[in-house]
């Protein structure tokens, strides 16, 4: 089971994908050979921008329950997402607190914290409320993070196999880099600890 702290927001988990692989090799590279059409552009290798958003878009759920990349539980999401001048960035939403806000809104509810007593409570899920007569005010934040261009890589295949396991794992362990590299900019908006 993989550890979160302060300065972990994605990790991957290896071991676990050794030992749930169902090819006796990976559990990820299994997935990857789910969806052969997203591996490939008509037949030639993705452009690395494309190639890193899909590999994080199969290693994290709902494709992948649990993720080759497993995302704090604080979080809502971490994405892969393309820009509109073709660059990769990754979105991590935040849901953030009443106490947040400038102005905050009188007794409306907020996120619950999820009580799961096998879970570390410092970095617990935030819920919707349950359904009541009271609105609700559920506030997010979408940090978008740029990922430099020196840290994509060329698949150098277009079929799933062990090569192309092999180039989505690091093309993931790149992103996951990138976004524990930010948790300064979650902790600024959660309160947490640097």
């Amino acid at each position: 089971m993989p550890e979160f702290g302060p300065h972990t927001l994605a990790v991957t988990d290896d071991s676990y994908d050794r030992s749930r692989a169902s090819d006796g090799d990976s559990r990820y590279g299994a997935y990857l050979a789910l969806h052969p059409h997203l591996l490939n552009d008509d037949g030639e290798p993705l452009r690395p921008v494309s190639f890193a958003a899909v590999a994080w878009m199969v290693a994290t759920s709902p494709i992948m329950a649990p993720g080759y990349v497993r995302v704090r539980p604080d979080l809502h999401a971490i994405t892969a997402v393309i820009t509109d001048d073709g660059r990769l960035a990754l979105r991590i939403t935040v849901p953030l607190r009443h106490h947040a806000l400038t102005h905050r809104p009188g007794r409306v509810l907020d996120w619950q914290r999820e009580h799961n007593p096998w879970a570390d409570q410092r970095w617990a899920a935030l819920e919707t409320p349950e359904p009541s007569d009271r609105t609700a005010v559920l506030v997010t934040a979408d940090l978008i993070v740029p990922v430099p261009d020196r840290l994509l890589i060329t698949p150098g295949t277009t079929r799933p196999g062990p090569a192309m396991t092999r180039a989505a794992k690091a093309a993931v362990r790149a992103l996951a880099g990138i976004a524990n590299a930010n948790t300064h900019l979650v902790a600024d908006l959660t309160g947490g600890a640097r």
